[in-house]
């Protein structure tokens, strides 16, 4: 069976019933139709849940080594997978198949199940003094919701799923309207290798993840995307006291210091703000540079950037792709727009070509630009970056940390002493030195002021996923 062949079997493997209501879901690069993804409500929800709760024990008293096993052989059928997977992907994405897109985000599914299959969680002795004892230890939750974005839908998922499981969870999947294939597709290749009942899809609206916020059966909510529907998560969940990990909006700055090298940085900026043609969380949005070498910077990085080819993801010779839906495109180009309004500096892009089929917005940098501009001072979350000049690396700290949130931010510089100084000072949840959005599965990873709370990834992300318990005596 071929790769276009076998992205027809997904599909069909994920479609409504007949009978069953569908949307269809189109392309963000061609317009053309995907799929027909299934518009699953509350009944599908509350039979998810009974199903969850019929499943979760006998999971739980798998213990560890049984609950790793299944995650290590649903990594293996994700490998098998990938081609299809990420193909898909790339269509209902956007993302194209190369560079740190459709094949990179499959690839880090497996690694990240295969990771925390393997991250031990032993209980931790906290006094042993010869007269008391005690004992931490971490309990399964039982049922876990996990609402996941549209930029990285699949590596999310797996972000939210994995350590669910592997603490002996059953977990609900709510992914988001517009990406709702690429995590039916995953989770029915994850199936394979789970038993029956725990990992269940509810492809839904608004409502269905705000029933998954309140229900009373779950007892923790997972969610990435935006500051202001975490906000609503949180008031959804209140009456039933829930955990919660929320990793939220974020409008990251990275500083240059005077000491850094601009050719040698060029590639680094780069591709920490346009992974995924800006569309990450974590991207760097915003970037400081110092007057000494503003204008080699800015040569540097618009040279760079001016090389990387754009275009429909199937082909092969593209790393950047399409915003992902029209109210992005929309958002993107209006902050663009009153940056050239304010009389900012285009150095490239700021030109959609008007009626070409998909939401594409070049690839775009903008200099001499005011540090309250909208385009600095709200995450634009796309493929326009702002590059603003500061005098004294105090004044670059203070502009940095200057807006509500806090998920990452970077710092840039020949001296990594130095560089750690500066990212002492800076109020975010993780920041890179001479990099930035870099993730690691063994590395903690969480949000600072209105970026969210709860960590990710590694022994202290499992520990998330579990209920304390002390053993005294």
């Amino acid at each position: 069976m071929d790769t276009l062949q076998q992205n027809v079997a997904l599909l069909d493997a994920v479609a409504p019933a007949a009978g069953a209501p569908g949307r269809e879901i189109l392309d963000p690069a061609t317009g053309e139709v995907v799929g027909v993804a299934p518009v699953h409500g509350l009944a599908e929800l509350e039979a998810a849940v009974a199903a969850a709760k019929a499943a979760q024990p006998a999971w739980a008293a798998a213990g560890h080594d049984a609950r790793s096993a299944a995650l290590m052989a649903a990594a293996d059928a994700v490998e098998a997978n990938a081609e299809e997977l990420a193909r898909l992907l790339s269509r209902e994405q956007g993302k194209p198949l190369n560079g740190p897109n459709a094949r990179f985000e499959v690839g880090a599914c497996a690694a990240w199940l295969r990771a925390t299959a393997a991250t031990a969680l032993a209980p931790e002795v906290v006094v042993d003094d010869g007269e008391a004892y005690a004992e931490l230890h971490y309990r399964p939750i039982g049922l876990v919701g996990a609402i996941g974005p549209w930029n990285w839908p699949m590596m999310i998922t797996v972000w939210q799923i994995a350590p669910a499981l592997r603490m002996g969870n059953a977990v609900i999947v709510k992914p988001s309207e517009y990406t709702p294939l690429s995590v039916l597709a995953l989770v029915k290749v994850l199936n394979e290798s789970i038993p029956e009942g725990l990992l269940t899809v509810v492809s839904g609206g608004r409502e269905v993840g705000q029933a998954l916020a309140e229900h009373p059966e779950i007892g923790k909510v997972m969610f990435t995307g935006s500051t202001a529907t975490g906000k609503a998560i949180i008031r959804s969940s209140a009456d039933t006291v829930k955990r919660l990990t929320l990793e939220l909006g974020g409008n990251d700055a990275g500083i240059v210091l005077p000491d850094a090298d601009p050719a040698a940085i060029a590639e680094g900026l780069f591709w920490g703000a346009f992974i995924n043609t800006g569309q990450t969380c974590a991207a760097l949005k915003r970037l400081y540079v110092h007057e000494a070498l503003y204008d080699a910077v800015c040569e540097a990085l618009t040279a760079y950037a001016s090389a990387v080819p754009m275009g429909v993801g199937l082909d092969e010779a593209n790393v950047l792709g399409p915003l992902q839906n029209k109210a992005q495109f929309e958002i993107v180009a209006n902050l663009v727009e009153a940056a050239k309004d304010s009389g900012a500096r285009v150095l490239l892009g700021g030109n959609p070509e008007p009626g070409q089929p998909g939401y594409f917005y070049p690839t775009t940098l903008v200099a001499d630009i005011a540090n309250d501009n909208p385009l600095v001072a709200e995450e634009q979350f796309g493929p326009a970056l702002p590059i603003i000049k500061y005098s004294t690396v105090e004044e670059a700290v203070a502009m940095a940390n200057g807006v509500s949130v806090g998920l990452g931010a970077s710092v840039w510089s020949a001296d990594k002493a130095t560089a750690r100084e500066v990212a002492a000072q800076l109020e975010a949840g993780t920041v890179w030195i001479n990099q930035h959005g870099a993730v690691h599965p063994l590395i903690p990873f969480g949000g600072a002021k209105q970026s969210g709370y709860g960590l990710e990834f590694g022994a202290e992300g499992l520990k998330h996923l579990g209920v304390p318990q002390i053993i005294n005596g």
